[in-house]
C-alpha cells in the first residue's frame, strides 16, 4: 500500500485512531503516558534518566523525561548511517488548579485557576469541562515523593455566562478578567461554614474521585480540559472538530512515523516536549538540553565520542511538527496573499525570515522531494507581512543542536480554540511523510 492514499477509507481508519489518541491525551502527563504506552506495546524498551545505559544496535528504547516529555528512539545495525528526528509539543493552552484551589461566593464553590499558553478564553465558556493530570503524595523518603496519574473522565465544571441581560454590549466585543470571570463552577457549599473544612473540600474530593489517602496528599499538576469528543462534520464529512488538535495531531503523527517507519539504518528519534506554550524554557521543554544530553548518552553507549555526535549532528535533519494557520473563510485577509493553506490541502511547510520557524531553502526542498517522491501533497505557509504570527519548537532546539530543520504540520481553524478546526484527509498526509522520512 502507497504511504499516502487519498481513499476515504483509509483517511477515516486513521481519523478514528486519532479521535482515540485526542481522547486519551486530556494532559500533558496523559499525552506522555499514552505514547509511552504505544511504544511499549510495539517492543520499545523503557529508559530511565537515573539508570546507567547500555544500548544495543538493532534495537529500540524511550525515556520519559519528568513525565510530560517523551523521547524514543530506534538505532540501526549502521548506527551512524543518518539521524533523523522529529518533534513536537503535548502541551496546550487551558486553565491550571491552584492550590486552595476552592473559592466561596455565597454558596457557590469555584476553582480558582490560572491561565496557561495563550488560549482563546470566551470559547471555554459555557462547556462541559472536567480534570486531569496528577496528583502527588507522601512516601517514605522525602525526595521521592507518589505520583499518580488521574482523569475525573467526566463532566465536573462549567464557566457560565453573564446574561445578554446583565450585559447589553456583550456582543460588540467582552473582556474576560482571568481572575474574576474564567473562574469554573464545581459544587454547592450549602450549611458549609467551618473555614478549614471549606478549604479541604477540593483535597477531600480529590482524594474520594481518585481513590487516594487524604492525609498524604501534598501537591497536585491538573488541567482543566473539555469533555465534549472529537466529531466529524460537513456536507461530506471532510472536516473534524475537536480539542487539543494543537498539538496532538503531530504528536500522534510522530509516534506513527516512528512506529511505522521502516529504516534499519541510522537513529531514527522523536522528542514530544511539554511547555511550547509558555516558552519551553523548562528542565523538560525543548530549549532545554534534554534531548542533546540524551543523544550524548546514546552516542557514548554505542560507543562513539562527542566528534561523531557533532559530525552527525551535521549532516542530520529534523522534522519540527506543530500546527499551521489555515486560510479562515471569514477572514482571508488575514493570511498571505501568496502563501496560504487550507484545509484538506496536505503537509503545510511552515516559513518564516525571521526563524520564527525552523527552515532554509535546503530543508525546504527536502521535505518538498519527499513529498513528491510518496505523492503526498503539500503546500507553504508564511504569515502576512505585517502580521507577526506565532513560533515553536524548531528555532530554539536547534539553536542548542546545531542541524538542518525544517517546520511542519496540519493547518486548523480557531488555533487556541477550546475546540478546533483541521481538515480530515490532513493527517493522513502528516503521518505519511513521517513514514517516509523515518523509512529512509
Amino acid at each position: 500500500m502507497a504511504l499516502y492514499n487519498g481513499d476515504s477509507y483509509f483517511r477515516g481508519v486513521i481519523c478514528l485512531d486519532l479521535f482515540s489518541f485526542l481522547d486519551k491525551t486530556v494532559s500533558p502527563y496523559h499525552a506522555a503516558a499514552a505514547g509511552a504506552d504505544e511504544l511499549h506495546e510495539a517492543g520499545f524498551r523503557e529508559l530511565h534518566l537515573e539508570d546507567s545505559w547500555r544500548l544495543q544496535a538493532g534495537r529500540a528504547y524511550f525515556v520519559r523525561v519528568f513525565d510530560s516529555t517523551l523521547v524514543a528512539f530506534r538505532i540501526g545495525e549502521s548506527p551512524r548511517r543518518h539521524l533523523h528526528i522529529a518533534t513536537a509539543h503535548t502541551d496546550f493552552p487551558c486553565l491550571r488548579v491552584k492550590t486552595a484551589a476552592l473559592a466561596r461566593t455565597q454558596d457557590y464553590g469555584r476553582l480558582n485557576v490560572e491561565i496557561y499558553g495563550g488560549m482563546i478564553r470566551s470559547s471555554w465558556l459555557d462547556r462541559p469541562l472536567s480534570l486531569a493530570g496528577k496528583v502527588v503524595l507522601s512516601g517514605e523518603n522525602p525526595y521521592e515523593p507518589e505520583t499518580h496519574l488521574v482523569d475525573i473522565g467526566r463532566p465536573l465544571l462549567t464557566i457560565p455566562h453573564l446574561a445578554i441581560h446583565m450585559n447589553r454590549k456583550v456582543n460588540e466585543g467582552e473582556t474576560l478578567n482571568p481572575q474574576k470571570d474564567m473562574l469554573p463552577l464545581f459544587t454547592m457549599l450549602t450549611g458549609e461554614t467551618d473555614e478549614k473544612k471549606q478549604a479541604d473540600a477540593f483535597l477531600d474530593f480529590l482524594a474520594e474521585e481518585c481513590q487516594l489517602d487524604r492525609s498524604r496528599i501534598l501537591s497536585y499538576d491538573l488541567t482543566v480540559y473539555p469533555t465534549d469528543g472529537p466529531c466529524y462534520f460537513g456536507a461530506k464529512n471532510e472536516f473534524i472538530s475537536a480539542s487539543r488538535l494543537d498539538n496532538m495531531t503531530s504528536v500522534y503523527a510522530c509516534l506513527q512515523g516512528l512506529l511505522q517507519g521502516t529504516s534499519t539504518d541510522g537513529i531514527s528519534c522523536i522528542a514530544l516536549f511539554d511547555n511550547e506554550e509558555v516558552g519551553s524554557k523548562t528542565k523538560q521543554g525543548a530549549d532545554s538540553f534534554a534531548l542533546p544530553n540524551i543523544l550524548m548518552r546514546v552516542y557514548s553507549s554505542l560507543g562513539y565520542g562527542q566528534d561523531a555526535y557533532f559530525a552527525d549532528l551535521a549532516k542530520g535533519f529534523l522534522f519540527s511538527l506543530d500546527v499551521a494557520h489555515a486560510l479562515h473563510p471569514n477572514a482571508p485577509e488575514k493570511n498571505d496573499i501568496t502563501n496560504f493553506p487550507k484545509l484538506n490541502g496536505g503537509v503545510t511547510i511552515k516559513a518564516a525570515c525571521s526563524q520564527a520557524y525552523a527552515g532554509d531553502a535546503e530543508a525546504i526542498a527536502v521535505a518538498k522531494a519527499l513529498c513528491k517522491a510518496h505523492d503526498i501533497p503539500y503546500q507553504m505557509f508564511l504569515n502576512r507581512s505585517d502580521i507577526r504570527g506565532g513560533s515553536t519548537l524548531g528555532s530554539m532546539l536547534t539553536a542548542n543542536m546545531p542541524m538542518r530543520a525544517m517546520d511542519i504540520g496540519a493547518a486548523i481553524l480557531a488555533m487556541h480554540s477550546a475546540r478546533e478546526t483541521m481538515g480530515a484527509a490532513d493527517q493522513q498526509a502528516l503521518d505519511a511523510l513521517l513514514k517516509a522520512f523515518f523509512s529512509r
